[in-house]
This record gives structure tokens, C-alpha cells and sequence, in this order.
């Protein structure tokens, strides 16, 4: 009935990803608004996201944007970090406590967790990783080029966010 009269009805989207987009929005609308608030989530929420020596190369970041308590959902929080590698750079084989998905932002990030392939993700594709699976590869995909993805947790409160594997 639409397309004889030439109007076109565009496919719906997904509600997660208008979530997960609405979610990163408020995060960086937050950073930009409040950066005081940022440095004390920093404080509080930097701990529990690495332990161990030597998390990966020398010149990759990991920076808190933000941290809340879900009040939908007693006894879990939602932390959206920033992690940066430089030419060549990696993390060591981890797992995350929670629920985490993966948006790059910046280059091309190579991924594969425990039983699964090696892929390649590009600027504006993202990835998910189940509790408490094995992340075997966390890399940039360039020697030369600096990489950047934003990571959102959904984790039990006061969980330790990334534990890396000896």
C-alpha cells in the first residue's frame, strides 16, 4: 500500500542499539560536561578495572569515563572506559566479571576469545563478550596507527573488573 504511492517505510531499529548509543551520548555528554566528575569516577573505578603486572604494551590506556549503579537492577553497575592502544599495541589474555560490550572508535581492533577466531573490528563495529569468558587477543590491527574502543560493563557491584591470566 506504501510503495504504490512511493512512500518508503525504513527498517526499525534494534532497541539495544538505540540503547547502547543513547548510553554512550550521556556518557560523553557527562565527560564534557563534568569534567571534575570524571576524575573522581577515575579515583573510584580505576582500581577494580586492571590487576597484575604489565596489563599489555607500554603505551595503551585504559580511562574511566564514567560508573553508575543500575537502581533496575539491584547489585549491578554499568562502567564505560576508554581504551587506547598505540602502533602495535595489546592486552594480555584477561576476563571481565560482567557483561561487556565493545564499540571502536578509532583504527582497527583485534579480537578472539577463548574457542573462538581471531576478527578484525573497524571504526563504528563493536563486539560482545559473555562473564567471565576467556579474551585470548585485545589488539590494535596496526603497527602504525593508534586504536581506540569505548567498553561498557555491566558487572555485580564492587566486582573487579578485568583480571589478567598468568
Amino acid at each position: 500500500m506504501f510503495a504504490a504511492s512511493g512512500v518508503s517505510i525504513a527498517r526499525p531499529v534494534r532497541p539495544f542499539h538505540l540503547a547502547v548509543i543513547a548510553g554512550l551520548a550521556c556518557a560523553f555528554l557527562i565527560a564534557k560536561a563534568l569534567p571534575q566528575t570524571v576524575d573522581v569516577i577515575s579515583a573510584i573505578v580505576e582500581p577494580l578495572c586492571m590487576t597484575g603486572n604489565s596489563p599489555g604494551s607500554t603505551l595503551d590506556t585504559v580511562e574511566p569515563i564514567t560508573s553508575h549503579a543500575l537502581p533496575n537492577v539491584p547489585g549491578k553497575r554499568v562502567t564505560i572506559v576508554r581504551v587506547s592502544y598505540g602502533p602495535g599495541g595489546f592486552t594480555r589474555a584477561h576476563r571481565h566479571a560482567g557483561s561487556v560490550t565493545a564499540y571502536v572508535t578509532k583504527g582497527e581492533i583485534r579480537s578472539q576469545l577463548a574457542g573462538g577466531p581471531v576478527e578484525t573490528f573497524k571504526v563504528g563495529q563493536s563486539f560482545f563478550e559473555p562473564p567471565g569468558a576467556t579474551h585470548l587477543v585485545s589488539a590494535n590491527a596496526s603497527n602504525t596507527e593508534p586504536a581506540e574502543l569505548i567498553a561498557v560493563f555491566v558487572a555485580d557491584e564492587g566486582a573487579q573488573l578485568t583480571t589478567f591470566i598468568d
